[in-house]
């Protein structure tokens, strides 16, 4: 028996543990510990199910994965997973689950590519394995840090005729943040939460910019405790924020317009243009009638 011959059986052998494995740990399902039944049934009701049964087949190996990663690795993820917002009720348990599931899937993909010298697929079957859990958080983080910047300004308008009618700063903000539904009202929401719980306005917007990337919730952070410190007035902060955020958006679009024009020319000039040359020479030479075979020599 040839050595690509026993690869595959042994390949075939893993396939079929990890499906006996898998329905072991599903019928073992009411044995798991508390925190981590209690990471299955986190944002349940977000998680696909398709999602779901990836969790639940990767969750025993979870503790393994987290083991792995090392403790700074794990404060930096949880930290990544807050920022994202906790996609599809996403927790640090369910990532490292995925993490298992797909890095096993991946490794079986590449070796079986490997074998039969498709090193291409090999490549990508790999590198998806390695990248598949963190492919969501990545996109996650961007598009909520696209909305809380185009929808910051507005609320701290709101948030400064709110304050300008005589209500105080914390019954402003409660005021305001139950108008607004998405990514910052819930940023705002749990903000208010710590507050609530005795944690300071100082350190609970202090963990509201540590849980953001927003170049935007850092100088609002940074205006309302300089305020604070200086006794400005918290109105006229407000309304001068909300206009140097809206000159900044408004800076950064005329830049993305200006690289958008290089990139549109060479996409014309690479792609369009040649091919638009082609179609036409091809064109003329069959409305021509020309024989291809006399201008060829046959």
């Amino acid at each position: 028996m040839t050595v690509q011959a026993l690869l595959l059986a042994a390949l075939a052998g893993f396939a079929v543990a990890g499906v006996l494995l898998g329905v072991r740990m599903y019928r073992a399902e009411a044995r798991l510990p508390s925190d981590l039944a209690l990471a299955l049934e986190v944002g349940a009701t977000r998680v696909s199910k398709a999602d779901s049964a990836v969790d639940r087949l990767g969750m025993r190996f979870a503790p393994l994965v987290l083991r792995l990663m090392g403790p700074r690795r794990v404060d930096a993820k949880r930290r990544r997973i807050d920022m994202a917002g906790n996609p599809g009720g996403l927790t640090l348990n369910r990532y490292a689950a995925r993490r298992a599931v797909y890095g096993v899937f991946g490794v079986l993909l590449f070796l079986v590519f490997l074998t039969n010298d498709q090193l291409l697929f090999a490549v990508l079957a790999l590198a998806f394995g390695l990248l598949a859990a963190d492919a969501l958080i990545w996109q996650a983080i961007r598009d909520r840090k696209e909305v809380i910047d185009r929808t910051l300004p507005d609320f701290l308008d709101v948030l400064a005729v709110v304050v300008s009618a005589g209500l105080g700063f914390r019954q402003a903000l409660d005021r305001v943040a139950e108008r607004y539904e998405g990514p910052w009202a819930d940023e705002l929401r749990i903000t208010l939460r710590q507050m609530d719980m005795g944690v300071s306005r100082r350190q609970a917007f202090d963990e509201l910019r540590r849980r953001n990337s927003s170049e935007q919730v850092a100088q609002f952070v940074s205006a309302l405790q300089q305020g604070e410190e200086l006794g400005s007035p918290i109105a006229d902060t407000l309304i001068q924020l909300a206009t140097d955020m809206r000159r900044t958006d408004a800076q950064n679009s005329r830049r993305r317009a200006a690289k958008t024009i290089p990139k549109a020319t060479m996409v014309t000039l690479v792609f369009m243009l040649p091919a638009t040359m082609i179609l036409i020479a091809t064109g003329m030479f069959l409305g021509a009638g020309t024989n291809f075979g006399s201008i060829l020599g046959r």
